[in-house]
């Protein structure tokens, strides 16, 4: 289910929706996402609440427990994404806020299906390059951020 709280120019539900099913695709995640796209204020308030960061971030990722996948229902987890900072992105890397978007659904789908960039010595950032290519969106989180000699003020993501 994806939710769109805040408006992305040229980006509407079902074309989401649609992206994130060929995400989960080729990321290989049998179960289904939802996927929050919404404010700054909004995302600060769960990375607050789940994270104990007190700041806005581009994307979060909430695995459902091990337990909740085996009911009869199962989903894989839930992604948050800032419309806000997304803009922001889009507009300092000139492309459009919904290439945004489905770079932060993507990253945050791979999180769901167990990547870790903080610990798996650059698996997750290959992998990211490999399937953004596939999915003909722009550089992806990990790779453009290793591409800097600094991180991007207020683009740190998720669990």
């Amino acid at each position: 289910m994806v939710i769109l709280r805040k408006r992305v120019t040229g980006l509407s539900r079902s074309t989401l929706e649609r992206f994130v099913s060929r995400a989960r695709h080729v990321v290989r995640l049998r179960d289904p996402v939802n996927v929050l796209v919404t404010s700054s204020a909004e995302l600060k308030s769960l990375n607050r609440q789940f994270r104990g960061a007190d700041k806005a971030t581009d994307v979060l990722s909430f695995p459902s427990p091990p337990a909740e996948r085996r009911q009869v229902k199962r989903i894989a987890g839930d992604v948050a994404i800032s419309a806000d900072i997304a803009r922001e992105n889009a507009s300092r890397l000139g492309h459009s806020v919904a290439d945004e978007v489905k770079i932060l659904a993507l990253h945050g789908i791979l999180h769901l299906a167990g990547f870790d960039h903080e610990r798996d010595n650059g698996k997750m950032a290959r992998k990211e390059s490999q399937l953004r290519r596939q999915l003909k969106l722009e550089a992806g989180l990990i790779e453009r951020t290793h591409s800097r000699d600094r991180p991007p003020a207020r683009n740190r993501s998720t669990a």
